[in-house]
């Protein structure tokens, strides 16, 4: 469904993000903080107001905050603290506090040593705010020599970083919404935006090049990829070129549509949807913020980590929240059978919509 929107300016990362890397280290235990009851209880939040108290918050605590995630069964924000006068000033805003071990200069580090000692395609890694811990994904290509470096490099980082394996190989699902086609190869239409008042959509950088023509799976062409970015990023720009409506929506695969208002920032334990071609609507939840995966093709940073299933021609899709667009698949361990959640990451839309200067209206 080809879709569109209004400028948005980034808003600051909840959870674990790169330009945060700072905190004292403490070892304390960890220590997770009860659900308060009664008239003590914080009121109840909705994710996206979920996701800007933990912006507030980690202004405010600076290197006493270690990290945060939405709690969706009491929706309520739980902020990682390093002390327990931090914990009563997060409470004293409406958050449930719980004290950890590492700090974010801690986790920081950590991932900053794997990737100097264990950038090996076929992982990824990220900071787990309800564990405290980095997280390392290894999936079936890393065996032998390279696995055995993995587990050393993790092992070294004693209780900062933890590692699983994943079935599948961790690549790009390459071909999302609604399909869309060049020569050669799909992807998906992942919203439809507008830039300098002209109507364009967003889809993964790896699905094609600048100057490639894009059509819908079955018609003409509709418009030109006029920028592409990956690896590094994940995200590509296409300049409509015939006159094709352009809603701002996402396919439901249902006969319906979700419309799309603005662009968010995701948060740790949020429910979350991808639309694609392939396997058109699932749900999930969001597991991290800040991942680095090593695809074969090269690594991309930055992106959001979701439990949630996709497969091939579902790359560059739709991943939103109501009528909050959130990301773009890039990709991850591939399939739905069996009731396989993944792990698939998606470049965060704000970052796309910021390089290009373009808005959900």
């Amino acid at each position: 469904m080809f879709r569109s929107s209004r400028p948005s300016r980034r808003a600051v990362l909840a959870g674990f993000g790169a330009a945060a890397l700072l905190g004292t280290a403490m070892a304390v235990p960890h220590a997770t903080a009860s659900p308060r009851t009664g008239a003590d209880a914080p009121e109840r939040l909705a994710a996206p107001a979920a996701a800007e108290l933990a912006g507030a918050l980690r202004g405010e605590l600076g290197a006493r905050s270690a990290g945060s995630y939405y709690d969706a069964a009491h929706r309520a924000l739980v902020v990682n603290v390093l002390d327990r006068a931090a914990a009563r000033q997060a409470e004293e805003h409406g958050a449930r506090a719980r004290i950890v071990r590492h700090s974010l200069r801690e986790l920081g580090a950590a991932q900053r040593v794997l990737e100097r000692r264990a950038t090996i395609a076929g992982t990824s890694w990220s900071a787990d705010p309800r564990s405290n811990r980095v997280e390392v994904v290894a999936d079936r290509t890393v065996r032998g020599a390279a696995l055995a470096r993995l587990r050393a490099v993790v092992d070294g980082l004693g209780d900062r970083a933890s590692l699983r394996r994943v079935p599948g190989e961790l690549a790009p699902s390459l071909s999302g919404g609604d399909g869309i086609r060049r020569s050669g190869g799909g992807c998906s239409l992942g919203f439809n935006v507008v830039k300098d008042g002209k109507p364009y959509f967003l889809t993964a950088g790896h699905c094609g090049k600048a100057g490639s023509v894009w059509s819908p799976t079955s018609g003409s062409a509709v418009g030109t990829m006029e920028d592409s970015r990956f690896p590094g990023d994940d995200f590509a720009l296409v300049r409509y070129t015939a006159n094709t409506a352009h809603p701002s929506e996402v396919n439901l695969y249902n006969g319906t549509a979700q419309p799309i208002t603005k662009a968010g920032e995701a948060i740790v334990g949020q429910k979350i949807q991808r639309s694609g071609r392939t396997t058109q609507l699932r749900g999930g939840e969001v597991m991290a913020l800040d991942a680095t995966v090593n695809y074969q093709q090269g690594t991309v940073k930055g992106l959001i980590k979701a439990a949630v299933c996709a497969d091939r021609g579902d790359s560059g899709g739709s991943m939103f929240a109501g009528d909050t667009a959130l990301g773009l698949t890039s990709g991850g361990t591939i399939g739905c059978g069996g009731g396989r959640k993944g792990p698939m990451y998606f470049q965060p839309v704000t970052e796309a919509l910021t390089a290009y200067g373009a808005g959900i209206h």
